[in-house]
Protein backbone atom coordinates (compact mmCIF):
# COMPACT_ATOMS: atom_id res chain seq x y z
CA UNK A 1 0.00 0.00 0.00
CA UNK A 2 1.02 3.49 0.46
CA UNK A 3 4.51 4.46 1.10
CA UNK A 4 4.73 7.91 0.43
CA UNK A 5 3.51 10.45 3.21
CA UNK A 6 0.18 12.65 3.15
CA UNK A 7 1.87 16.19 3.08
CA UNK A 8 0.18 19.31 3.88
CA UNK A 9 -1.67 19.78 0.35
CA UNK A 10 -3.00 16.76 0.47
CA UNK A 11 -4.35 17.08 3.87
CA UNK A 12 -6.47 20.66 2.58
CA UNK A 13 -7.28 18.64 -0.38
CA UNK A 14 -9.15 15.77 1.59
CA UNK A 15 -10.57 18.43 4.35
CA UNK A 16 -12.13 20.48 0.82
CA UNK A 17 -13.06 17.12 -0.35
CA UNK A 18 -15.25 16.00 3.06
CA UNK A 19 -16.53 20.18 3.10
CA UNK A 20 -17.88 19.77 -0.07
CA UNK A 21 -19.32 16.31 0.27
CA UNK A 22 -21.07 17.56 3.17
CA UNK A 23 -22.96 20.32 1.78
CA UNK A 24 -25.33 18.27 0.11
CA UNK A 25 -26.03 15.68 2.62
CA UNK A 26 -27.09 15.55 6.82
CA UNK A 27 -24.56 12.73 6.81
CA UNK A 28 -21.38 13.63 8.37
CA UNK A 29 -17.75 12.05 6.75
CA UNK A 30 -14.60 11.59 9.15
CA UNK A 31 -11.22 9.91 7.59
CA UNK A 32 -8.48 8.40 9.93
CA UNK A 33 -5.47 6.80 8.31
CA UNK A 34 -3.28 4.11 10.63
CA UNK A 35 0.75 3.56 10.29
CA UNK A 36 0.25 0.46 11.73
CA UNK A 37 -2.75 -1.10 13.84
CA UNK A 38 -0.57 -2.92 15.94
CA UNK A 39 2.63 -3.61 17.04
CA UNK A 40 2.40 -7.52 16.65
CA UNK A 41 5.65 -7.91 19.20
CA UNK A 42 3.71 -11.00 20.95
CA UNK A 43 1.81 -12.55 18.25
CA UNK A 44 4.92 -11.99 16.06
CA UNK A 45 6.90 -13.80 18.98
CA UNK A 46 4.86 -16.68 19.45
CA UNK A 47 4.82 -17.86 15.71
CA UNK A 48 8.83 -17.86 15.68
CA UNK A 49 9.21 -19.68 19.04
CA UNK A 50 6.56 -22.58 17.44
CA UNK A 51 8.58 -22.11 13.99
CA UNK A 52 11.80 -22.55 16.48
CA UNK A 53 10.53 -25.91 18.25
CA UNK A 54 9.57 -27.56 14.91
CA UNK A 55 12.79 -26.85 13.70
CA UNK A 56 14.84 -27.96 16.70
CA UNK A 57 12.31 -31.14 16.72
CA UNK A 58 13.74 -32.19 13.16
CA UNK A 59 16.85 -31.49 14.16
CA UNK A 60 16.42 -33.45 17.56
CA UNK A 61 15.38 -36.08 14.82
CA UNK A 62 18.24 -35.78 11.83
CA UNK A 63 21.12 -36.33 14.82
CA UNK A 64 19.15 -38.91 15.52
CA UNK A 65 19.17 -40.44 12.16
CA UNK A 66 22.91 -39.97 11.81
CA UNK A 67 24.21 -41.23 14.64
CA UNK A 68 25.19 -38.15 16.58
CA UNK A 69 24.42 -37.46 19.74
CA UNK A 70 24.13 -33.65 21.94
CA UNK A 71 24.05 -33.45 25.49
CA UNK A 72 20.79 -32.60 26.30
CA UNK A 73 21.94 -29.31 28.20
CA UNK A 74 23.84 -28.63 25.39
CA UNK A 75 20.70 -28.79 23.25
CA UNK A 76 18.07 -27.01 25.86
CA UNK A 77 20.81 -24.20 25.89
CA UNK A 78 21.23 -23.29 22.13
CA UNK A 79 16.91 -23.31 22.23
CA UNK A 80 17.42 -20.48 24.43
CA UNK A 81 20.15 -19.03 22.38
CA UNK A 82 18.20 -19.17 19.34
CA UNK A 83 14.97 -17.99 21.19
CA UNK A 84 16.85 -14.72 22.71
CA UNK A 85 18.24 -14.06 19.25
CA UNK A 86 15.07 -14.08 17.53
CA UNK A 87 13.32 -11.85 20.03
CA UNK A 88 15.96 -9.58 20.06
CA UNK A 89 15.90 -9.24 16.58
CA UNK A 90 12.07 -8.50 16.53
CA UNK A 91 12.30 -5.74 19.35
CA UNK A 92 15.32 -4.13 17.00
CA UNK A 93 13.57 -4.78 13.96
CA UNK A 94 9.74 -3.91 14.38
CA UNK A 95 8.81 -3.43 10.42
CA UNK A 96 9.63 -7.44 11.02
CA UNK A 97 7.00 -8.41 13.16
CA UNK A 98 4.41 -8.21 10.85
CA UNK A 99 5.80 -10.37 7.99
CA UNK A 100 5.45 -13.25 10.56
CA UNK A 101 1.89 -12.94 11.49
CA UNK A 102 -0.92 -14.33 9.14
CA UNK A 103 -2.88 -12.10 7.00
CA UNK A 104 -5.76 -13.07 9.13
CA UNK A 105 -4.63 -11.89 12.41
CA UNK A 106 -3.55 -8.43 11.07
CA UNK A 107 -6.39 -7.80 9.33
CA UNK A 108 -8.70 -8.49 12.40
CA UNK A 109 -6.23 -5.82 14.49
CA UNK A 110 -6.97 -3.23 11.70
CA UNK A 111 -10.69 -3.79 11.61
CA UNK A 112 -10.56 -3.70 15.43
CA UNK A 113 -8.87 -0.35 15.30
CA UNK A 114 -11.54 0.65 12.18
CA UNK A 115 -14.15 -0.14 15.36
CA UNK A 116 -11.92 1.91 18.10
CA UNK A 117 -11.45 5.36 15.73
CA UNK A 118 -14.95 4.87 14.91
CA UNK A 119 -16.02 5.19 18.56
CA UNK A 120 -13.37 7.43 19.90
CA UNK A 121 -13.64 9.95 17.46
CA UNK A 122 -17.62 10.31 18.13
CA UNK A 123 -18.63 9.58 14.50
CA UNK A 124 -21.37 7.51 16.33
CA UNK A 125 -22.20 10.08 17.95
CA UNK A 126 -24.52 12.41 15.12
CA UNK A 127 -28.09 13.49 15.66
CA UNK A 128 -29.22 11.60 12.71
CA UNK A 129 -27.06 8.58 13.39
CA UNK A 130 -25.26 9.36 9.60
CA UNK A 131 -21.18 9.41 10.49
CA UNK A 132 -19.29 7.24 8.07
CA UNK A 133 -16.12 7.03 9.03
CA UNK A 134 -13.71 6.21 6.04
CA UNK A 135 -10.49 4.53 7.48
CA UNK A 136 -6.97 3.03 6.20
CA UNK A 137 -4.42 1.02 8.11
CA UNK A 138 -1.69 1.20 5.89
CA UNK A 139 1.08 -1.58 7.40
CA UNK A 140 -1.83 -3.91 6.95
CA UNK A 141 -2.64 -2.72 3.43
CA UNK A 142 -6.21 -2.53 4.97
CA UNK A 143 -9.47 0.04 4.09
CA UNK A 144 -12.81 0.04 5.58
CA UNK A 145 -16.03 1.81 5.51
CA UNK A 146 -17.45 2.06 8.91
CA UNK A 147 -21.13 3.34 9.05
CA UNK A 148 -23.43 4.32 11.81
CA UNK A 149 -27.17 2.35 12.36
CA UNK A 150 -28.80 5.53 10.69
CA UNK A 151 -27.11 4.90 7.11
CA UNK A 152 -26.52 1.05 7.81
CA UNK A 153 -30.47 0.62 7.98
CA UNK A 154 -30.48 1.99 4.01
CA UNK A 155 -27.37 1.46 2.42
CA UNK A 156 -26.12 -2.16 1.69
CA UNK A 157 -22.27 -3.36 2.47
CA UNK A 158 -21.65 -4.06 -1.40
CA UNK A 159 -21.94 0.07 -1.57
CA UNK A 160 -19.72 0.64 1.10
CA UNK A 161 -17.11 -2.94 -0.24
CA UNK A 162 -16.94 -1.10 -3.80
CA UNK A 163 -16.35 2.26 -2.40
CA UNK A 164 -12.94 0.15 -0.26
CA UNK A 165 -12.16 -1.63 -3.82
CA UNK A 166 -11.32 1.97 -5.22
CA UNK A 167 -9.53 3.15 -2.39
CA UNK A 168 -7.50 0.20 -1.89
CA UNK A 169 -6.31 0.47 -5.97
CA UNK A 170 -5.54 4.41 -5.77
CA UNK A 171 -3.43 2.92 -2.18
CA UNK A 172 -2.12 0.19 -4.63
CA UNK A 173 -0.46 2.83 -7.04
CA UNK A 174 0.45 5.17 -3.96
CA UNK A 175 -1.77 7.32 -4.73
CA UNK A 176 -3.51 7.52 -0.89
CA UNK A 177 -4.73 11.08 -0.73
CA UNK A 178 -6.12 10.52 -4.34
CA UNK A 179 -7.78 7.78 -3.04
CA UNK A 180 -8.99 9.29 -0.36
CA UNK A 181 -10.70 11.82 -2.37
CA UNK A 182 -12.86 9.95 -4.66
CA UNK A 183 -13.41 7.53 -1.60
CA UNK A 184 -14.83 11.23 -0.08
CA UNK A 185 -16.49 11.67 -3.48
CA UNK A 186 -18.53 8.20 -3.73
CA UNK A 187 -19.70 8.70 0.27
CA UNK A 188 -20.99 11.88 -0.54
CA UNK A 189 -22.84 10.81 -3.37
CA UNK A 190 -24.46 7.91 -1.05
CA UNK A 191 -25.27 10.20 1.74
CA UNK A 192 -27.11 13.25 -0.95
CA UNK A 193 -29.25 9.96 -2.38
CA UNK A 194 -30.49 8.50 1.06
CA UNK A 195 -29.96 11.90 3.65
CA UNK A 196 -30.24 15.11 1.50
CA UNK A 197 -29.27 18.04 3.15
CA UNK A 198 -31.81 19.21 5.57
CA UNK A 199 -32.44 23.10 6.40
CA UNK A 200 -30.40 23.78 9.94
CA UNK A 201 -27.94 21.10 9.41
CA UNK A 202 -25.17 21.37 11.48
CA UNK A 203 -21.64 20.24 11.09
CA UNK A 204 -20.95 17.89 14.23
CA UNK A 205 -17.20 16.65 13.22
CA UNK A 206 -14.07 18.10 11.95
CA UNK A 207 -13.44 17.67 8.41
CA UNK A 208 -10.20 16.89 8.27
CA UNK A 209 -7.96 13.65 8.00
CA UNK A 210 -6.57 11.92 10.84
CA UNK A 211 -2.94 10.51 11.17
CA UNK A 212 -2.51 7.94 13.88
Amino acid sequence: MATRPIGPEDHDRIADAIRAAETKTDGEIYCVVAHASDGYFFPAAFLATVAMLVVSLAVAYGLEAWWLSIRLPHFVLAQLLALASVLVLLWALPGLRIHLVPRRLRYQAAHANAVKQFLARNVHRTTARTGVLIFVSIAERYAEVVVDAGIDAKVGQHVWDGVVRDLTAHAGDDRLADGFVKAIESVGVVLAEHFPVSAGDSNELDDHLVEI
